[in-house]
Order: structure tokens, then C-alpha cells, then sequence
């Protein structure tokens, strides 16, 4: 009789995967589960032995379950893992991985997708989320909770800001964008303003055709107004984040954009980390040069415990309000409960010698 399959089921904070994983025939299936995310491999601030540490962790396993986008596998780690067979991934798309050295490896790489929410992965989730960072921030709830519960300071802390009639700034207009943007016009009758580098007025209209919304105001303006990056930062009252992450994306927003913010104005960033340039964001909270940020992602996570958004003492000493979130824009229980049913079912797919569902490649 063969052994057990060795499958190692990595990144799985809430272990809502191993009831399922669990049930599976132990003489079939050899099950590890890794909670504690290492370092990526091939960020430049990971040292070689944290590197060392995590081939050793994957390197006996012919299966591996990842989560999206919380464990990299560039082609430096894949190629230090010969026993790898099958990786399973969640959600539909998963640029942590290099797909193009799996494929010459003839590595099957299998998705799953978000069926509650048919196209999209947690794009609800993300939307309701983001919101929900973006009226905190505002209403400076997290601190606010934190002052009655500890009994420090005053009574109330700070006023809170409306969002009634203010401008809201979104840096790209795809599905999430338009999702937040179409509850802030609606909802608070914000000015809605968006930018990305190849967005045109006419695109804009037909987003706001395809939400539900007319083209122009009743003040004959438009609903969804394409200004430039300039502007958009000069002039928005929340400047939310919903971009995909790319070469041409990284770091869109720096320094020079930071620094028109008015400082009223709030940042929110549920889209991903290195979007920004961290180490600007950094210095414009630390000097207070913007009201707040509200973040749900970072250039690492889950974020090391002497990263200096846990470390420092936001909102005191003149340094900006800061919220903070472990990336939970898409982690709800539904979701992840349906991806970890479709891994297993691949995963014995793949077993019996059948086609696999949601391949990526």
C-alpha cells in the first residue's frame, strides 16, 4: 500500500479549513496545517534563514493549499521544492504565484471560486468593508471605543467629521471603485471624482449607466467626474484606494501625492499595501499632514510585531489618526467555507486522476 499524500494546508487564520481537510481517508491523505504566515520569500527584508525555514516547512509536501496572496511562490522558492505536485489556491486569480514556472513544471495550479457572489471575489465583502473603514475614520469610532473602554482621557475625544456633501476621491473606477463610489454619492451625497491613468470621461458615464445611476446630476454636473491625479488629491475629503496591483501600479501614490492632501482629509486603502510608498505614508501620518488612514492591507502581512503601524502611538503627539485591519475586506466565513470545499474536492480530483475545476493556467 503507497503513503499518504503529504498536504500541507498553509495560511488559514480561522481554521475553517480543517474540518474539511480532517474528514479526509488518513490512508489516503497525510494532512499538516500551517497558521503562522512566514516572511515572503522574495520580499527584500527577508532574511535567508526565515527564506530557509519556510523550504524546509513546504518542501516534503506533494500537495499545498495556499491562501490568496498571503504565502508568495515566486520561481525562487519553486524551484526549491521538488516534491510539490498540486498547489490549490483560493479565488479565481492569485498573482502571488508565478504561473508561468509551474506550468513548465507541469504543475496543476486549481482555484476556487466565491459562488455567493458569481464574477468577483469578496468584491461584496471588500465594498461593505471598505465603507465601513471610511465612516470609522470619520466618525473616529476605533478611538472613541478605545477611550470609553480603558476609561483614559476625556469623556469624548475628538469631533467627528460629516461626509454629507464632501468630495470622495476614488483612484480607479473598476468594479470595487464604483461599488464604494455609488454608496458614498448615494448614501451621503458626496461629490464623487475618480482618476486612473487610462480612465476617460466616457468610461465613467457608462459605470454610472451600469450601477444604476444617471450620467449627470441634477446640478448638471457628472456622476462619476474623471479629473486628473493632481486634483483628486488637492481636492477629495476621503481618498479611497481600488486598484490592481501591477508594475505600472506600485507605488502610484507617493510623496507628491500625499503631500496636496488637505489636511482634513482621510486615505483608505483596501485594494493592496504597496500601492503606496510605505515609507511616505509613514511620514506624512507621523507629521499629522492628513486627519487619518484607514488601512485593511500592507506591504507584509500579516504585519511583523515591531512593524512601526503597531509600534507607534497614532493620534498623539501631532501624528495623524490611524485605523488599522488585518485584511479582512474579503474574509467572511461563507466564502471561505465554499473555497475550502472546492480545495478538497479538487485535491481528490486530482487523486482519482480526474480534471480539476477553476484551473489558472
Amino acid at each position: 500500500m503507497s503513503a499518504p499524500i503529504k498536504v500541507a494546508v498553509l495560511d488559514d487564520y480561522q481554521g475553517i479549513s480543517e474540518p474539511k481537510f480532517k474528514a479526509l481517508d488518513p490512508a489516503k491523505y497525510d494532512i499538516s496545517f500551517f497558521k503562522d504566515t512566514l516572511l515572503p520569500y522574495n520580499h527584500p527584508d527577508t532574511p535567508q534563514d526565515v527564506k530557509d525555514k519556510l523550504v524546509a516547512r513546504l518542501e516534503p509536501f506533494a500537495v499545498i493549499s495556499t491562501m490568496r496572496e498571503r504565502t508568495p511562490f515566486p520561481q525562487a522558492l519553486l524551484t526549491r521544492l521538488p516534491n510539490l505536485q498540486l498547489l490549490l489556491t483560493t479565488g479565481n486569480r492569485n498573482l502571488a504565484l508565478d504561473l508561468p514556472t509551474l506550468q513548465a513544471r507541469a504543475i496543476p495550479v486549481a482555484g476556487a471560486v466565491d459562488r455567493a457572489h458569481a464574477g468577483s471575489v469578496g468584491s461584496v465583502s471588500t465594498t461593505e468593508h471598505c465603507v465601513a473603514l471610511i465612516l470609522a475614520a470619520a466618525r473616529n469610532i476605533a478611538q472613541d471605543d478605545r477611550a470609553v473602554k480603558s476609561g483614559e482621557g476625556t469623556w469624548q475625544t475628538v469631533p467627528a467629521v460629516s461626509l454629507r456633501g464632501k468630495v470622495f476621491g476614488t483612484v480607479g473606477l473598476g468594479r470595487l471603485g464604483v461599488a464604494v463610489a455609488r454608496i458614498m454619492k448615494v448614501a451621503f451625497g458626496m461629490r464623487v471624482v475618480a482618476w486612473s491613468e487610462h480612465l476617460t470621461q466616457d468610461r465613467a458615464d457608462g459605470m454610472a449607466r451600469e450601477a444604476g445611476l444617471a450620467v449627470e446630476t441634477e446640478e448638471g454636473g457628472k456622476t462619476f467626474e474623471v479629473v486628473g491625479k493632481e486634483e483628486l488629491f488637492r481636492t477629495a475629503d476621503v481618498v479611497s484606494l481600488h486598484l490592481v496591483l501591477s508594475d505600472r501600479s506600485r507605488g502610484v501614490v507617493a510623496k507628491r501625492d500625499l503631500d496636496m492632501m488637505m489636511p482634513t482629509a482621510i486615505l483608505v486603502n483596501t485594494s493592496r499595501g504597496p500601492l503606496v510608498v510605505e515609507k511616505d505614508l509613514l511620514e506624512a501620518l507621523g507629521q499629522g499632514k492628513i486627519r487619518a488612514a484607514a488601512l485593511d492591507v500592507f506591504d507584509i502581512e500579516p504585519l511583523p510585531l515591531d512593524s512601526p503601524w503597531r509600534t507607534t502611538r497614532w493620534g498623539e503627539d501631532g501624528r495623524s489618526r490611524v485605523l488599522l485591519t488585518p485584511h479582512m475586506g474579503y474574509v467572511e466565513e461563507a466564502t471561505l467555507d465554499a473555497w475550502y470545499d472546492q480545495q478538497v474536492d479538487n485535491l481528490q480530483r486530482w487523486e482519482r486522476g480526474e480534471g480539476l475545476t477553476q484551473t489558472l493556467y
